[in-house]
């Protein structure tokens, strides 16, 4: 059997770079809570890989939160910058990961957060250099699952989807990257695992940021043939 070629890493980033799907409900629930909005045990999955689009509708529609969109989206905003600028929660290896896999091929991020605070993390990071291409899922039309944003990724990298490996962490992005035909490599997220029919569309598993090497992007695109 012949190995794919890789052309370009696509990472995701809420879960994989950084440690905060939960700082992310967080946020949510705070702002629920400080409206008098409903906040439900179910809203934190139902949320994950929403666009802020799609989420700002839902919490305004099913959570009861009696602002518009609009203010709903940058009171969530504000709360999470204010949280990155005081300590940014990278995930160990993360840094690593990306500049080491960047020497080697393109790599993008595909991601469900806000453009302001992809632009935010990339400045605090110092990894703006290193990505060729970054997506938010608030420029394409739908969120995870959907495959969009990791179709505009690879549109912009220039590169067939079948030549890019993904790095994903929840069952939505697993979903989403696998939808659009890239091979997967997953972190299962330890804060909302993803499910075992998620899990079953990755080529590679690992645990943490540490082990995913050139070597295992080359071995995972191999076995995604």
């Amino acid at each position: 059997m012949v190995a794919l070629v890789v052309k370009a890493v696509v990472f995701d980033l809420d879960g994989v770079l950084l440690d905060s799907e939960q700082l992310w409900q967080q946020a949510k629930e705070a702002l629920v809570r400080a409206t008098g909005g409903r906040w439900r045990d179910d809203a934190p999955r139902a949320m994950l890989g929403m666009s802020s689009t799609e989420w700002s509708r839902y919490m305004h529609d099913e959570l009861d939160v009696p602002l518009s969109e609009e203010e709903i989206n940058r009171g969530v905003v504000d709360r999470m910058s204010e949280r990155y600028r005081s300590e940014l929660p990278l995930l160990p290896g993360a840094v690593e990961a990306v500049r080491g896999l960047a020497a080697h091929w393109p790599v993008a991020l595909a991601s469900s957060a806000n453009r302001e605070i992809i632009n935010l993390f990339l400045e605090l990071s110092g990894l703006t250099e290193a990505f060729a291409v970054t997506v938010s899922s608030e420029e394409v039309p739908r969120g995870k699952p959907a495959p969009d944003v990791y179709l505009e990724a690879v549109r912009r990298l220039k590169v067939a989807p079948a030549g890019c490996v993904a790095v994903e962490d929840s069952s939505n992005g697993l979903r989403s990257a696998a939808a659009a035909g890239l091979t997967v490599i997953a972190v299962p997220n330890p804060h909302y695992p993803p499910s075992a029919d998620a899990l079953a569309l990755a080529a590679a598993t690992i645990t943490t940021l540490h082990e995913l090497t050139p070597r295992l992007v080359i071995s995972a695109a191999a076995r995604s043939v």
